[in-house]
């Protein structure tokens, strides 16, 4: 995801103080971070080989004085907005090489990051990969180009959602690129393949290690849960300097209100902290995977629960159930990848076998297996990311909208969403969320009903109003993505209507858009955005008035945009 970016860069400097720039440099380059496991020290000279194995990247040049005081006004003026829902933008999958060293695109990245800025952006997502930073070897961590992007983030004045992407991209919606797991991973999951998750038939996914083994000390003497917090430690230290309030403002009162501007900049630039927990960083088991056209929209997807790990856990619970006859798998009656709910016995409305005993007995423990998956890694983000860390924590949980109308609600339960007509899956996963005082963040907020296939009964309202109000009755904040690309104005309604055109308190905590490219900075999408990015900022404002102020933002940022669009196609 070799033009003249001369503007791009000139506006990015104009929001970087000289002493914002200092701040920034202090924060050194530390590229191994003691693990439980392991501690080592890398020296300069390693992070410029490392630097070298990449393509070089070319620092942008400053740009014309008036280019960058009309984006500087326009920011300024958006900086302003703070009584809605603030508005973050994905960046790109691969904004960082597979090296982990630096930045792809990196003038791209200055030029888009500027243009968001103008626009009100409040800040950035980026996927924290495992399978770039401790690709070398267990403990040995890289956060080079991390880095870069934070440096670059700080200088705009943009905030940032990082998220901590224990999955493999490739093989679900939107993956553009392939980024595997680490090598020593995959390495240690090819020579015990119960690792990975085991469908019924057999087939093995490798997007995510099993939650059946989180507790088993199966990666050179460490669990996979102590993988994911050694890895969540290994980014604290590296990047303390960007989390919490990096500045205490302790001088004159004559002076405070010169260095106030300075200190808001910098302060908790990493703002949230959401913790993957499986396939797409949800949530979830790989249910529905795409990959080798194993499942298609609007297929019921298959329980993964036949690695010996899972099968171990399932026939203990059957023997405490006094049914050690239920403890050899999952349903066999459930149908295939692609099968809807009537054609199967176990999901069918009228007496299928979801609404037996043995039904119950199984979809309960297949969900709690879930939960406690969880627990036991958000004990190990709170543990790290606690409250001096000033960073809040986040839990994506994926927004399965088809067949939502039948009874059974089938996609939902393969992925271990225990969600049916008469019981509500969603309030015990708030409720868990609650217990560690991290933010539900939900998809598919900028469909509508009428918009999906009827046929398969979907309804993506109905159900972003279910985990809103599950959200709300357990008392956690309720944040807010777009599940598929869209740019235009009926997608915007939507997301502005669920999100911010509510009262305060029902308000989303944020909205994450996906995603950066060059689609979103086509002229007519950028307009229409810019003025989403308003009215999201603004609650309540007319949407006329945000039209006519997002037009003089494109206006004033047009060959900024245009720069951007071109070199994030190159």
């Amino acid at each position: 995801m070799a033009l003249n970016l001369a503007q791009s860069a000139g506006a990015a400097a104009c929001f970087a103080p000289s002493s914002t720039a200092g701040a920034a440099r202090r924060a050194a380059s530390v590229v191994a971070v003691p693990s439980s496991s392991s501690s080592s020290s890398v020296t300069t000279s390693l992070r410029m080989k490392r630097q070298a194995a990449c393509e070089p990247s070319v620092a942008p040049a400053r740009g014309p004085v008036a280019c960058r005081a009309a984006v500087a006004k326009h920011a300024a003026a958006a900086s302003r907005m703070r009584n809605g829902v603030p508005v973050f933008v994905m960046m790109p999958l691969d904004t960082v090489k597979k090296c982990g060293s630096a930045l792809n695109r990196r003038k791209a990245v200055a030029a888009s990051l500027a243009a968001l800025k103008s626009a009100g952006v409040e800040g950035i997502m980026v996927d924290v990969w495992w399978g770039i930073v401790e690709s070398e070897g267990p403990g040995r961590y890289n956060f080079d180009g991390y880095m870069e992007l934070m440096e670059m983030a700080r200088k705009t004045g943009l905030k940032v959602q990082a998220v901590m992407s224990f999955h493999q991209c490739g093989g679900n919606v939107g993956d553009s690129v392939n980024i595997p797991l680490p090598r020593w991973v995959v390495e240690e999951m090819e020579k015990d393949q119960d690792l990975a998750y085991t469908d019924q038939w057999g087939r093995r996914n490798f997007e995510y290690i099993s939650l059946g083994c989180d507790a088993m000390p199966v990666f050179k003497g460490r669990t996979p849960v102590e993988c994911y917090t050694d890895f969540m430690r290994a980014f604290r230290d590296h990047f303390a300097s960007f989390l919490g309030d990096t500045i205490v403002v302790r001088r004159p009162l004559l002076i405070v209100a010169v260095l106030t501007a300075v200190t808001t900049l910098i302060r908790r630039l990493v703002q949230e902290i959401q913790v993957g927990m499986g396939p797409a960083g949800e949530l979830r088991y790989p249910s529905y995977p795409e990959s080798n056209g194993t499942w298609k929209f609007p297929g019921i997807g298959a329980f993964q629960c036949n690695d010996r790990y899972m099968r171990s856990s399932l026939k203990a619970a059957a023997e405490a159930r006094g049914k050690p006859e239920w403890g050899h798998g999952g349903p066999t009656d459930a149908g295939g990848y692609n099968n809807w709910p009537e054609d199967t016995v176990f999901f069918r409305g009228d007496g299928g076998g979801w609404s037996t005993e043995y039904g119950e007995f199984f979809l309960s423990w297949y969900s709690q297996m879930l939960l406690e998956h969880g627990e036991r890694v958000l004990s190990g983000a709170t543990s790290v990311f606690g409250d001096d860390a000033g960073a809040k924590i986040s839990v994506k949980v994926a927004g399965i909208h088809w067949h939502y109308g039948t009874r059974s609600h089938a996609p939902e339960l393969t992925a271990g969403y225990y969600n049916t007509r008469h019981r509500d899956g969603y309030l015990p996963i708030a409720r868990m969320l609650a217990r560690h005082g991290a933010v539900l963040n939900f998809t598919c907020v900028e469909m509508r009903d009428h918009e999906q296939p009827q046929e398969a009964q979907c309804m993506p309202e109905a159900l972003v109003r279910q985990v809103a109000a599950a959200a709300r009755a357990a008392g956690v904040g309720l944040a807010g993505e777009n599940a598929l690309p869209r740019y235009d104005g009926t997608a915007h309604d939507q997301v502005v209507a669920a999100a911010a055109d509510r009262a305060a308190e029902d308000r989303m905590v944020a909205f994450t858009y996906l995603r950066m490219g060059p689609d979103l900075f086509h002229p007519d999408n950028w307009r229409r955005f810019v003025a989403f990015v308003r009215r999201m900022s603004e609650s309540g404002s007319p949407r006329e008035a945000a039209e006519s102020a997002a037009h003089g933002v494109a206006q004033a940022t047009g060959s900024l945009v245009h720069e951007a669009a071109a070199a994030l196609r190159c």
